[in-house]
This record gives structure tokens, sequence and C-alpha cells, in this order.
């Protein structure tokens, strides 16, 4: 296990709370016509983050991830990577899930 000055990080995220969370954004994009698609990655990103605390060397917590995901915010994000993947015929979206990851990391506080 990887350690930066003893400390680690230890999820507590399930299988079981993964399958749940991309089944509802399925049935979510199905209902939208595939724009819930754009928003999804929040989401889905947000749960593994947000189950994450931070270990010291005695094996106590000291920290927990968190990272808050408001829609509007999401939404201005979204519309210009909607327009950018119907002008590309979606070769647009192989860069916005990488850069929807980058906007998660840059947001998150450890409480």
């Amino acid at each position: 296990m990887m350690t930066y000055n003893g400390y680690k990080l230890k999820c507590d995220y399930s299988v079981s709370e993964a399958i749940g969370i991309i089944i509802i954004w399925i049935i979510i994009s199905f209902f939208t016509l595939g724009l819930g698609l754009f928003v999804m990655p929040y989401y889905v990103l947000k749960g593994p983050i947000n189950k994450t605390t931070l270990i010291n060397e005695n094996g106590e917590k000291v920290g927990q991830l968190h990272v808050d995901v408001h829609l509007p915010e999401i939404i201005g994000h979204m519309i210009i990577w909607v327009l950018l993947t119907i002008v590309t015929f979606g070769f647009a979206f192989f860069i916005y899930y990488p850069a929807v990851v980058k906007r998660l990391l840059n947001g998150v506080q450890i409480r």
C-alpha cells in the first residue's frame, strides 16, 4: 500500500453502491435521451471520493475526503461538452471524462 509521510487513504465504497448508482444513471439517461450521461461522471466519481478516509500510521482516522458537486456548476460545463461531442461525432466525450476527474480532484477537501 502506498503511503505519504505515514498517511494512507482507505476507501469504504462498496461494489453494490457502485452498481446501484450506475443502474440509476442508466435509467436517468434513458429518460433524458442520453443527456444524463454528461452529468453521470460527476456523481459516479463523487461516491468513492466521499467514502475515502485519511488514516495515519497508527491506523487512526485523521480526516475525511469530501467533494461537493452542484448541478448549476455541472450544467455550465456540460453544455460546452455536449456541443463539442455533437460537433466531433462523440469523440469529445473521451476527453470530457478526464476533464471531470480533474475538476472533482481539484475540489476535494480534507475535513
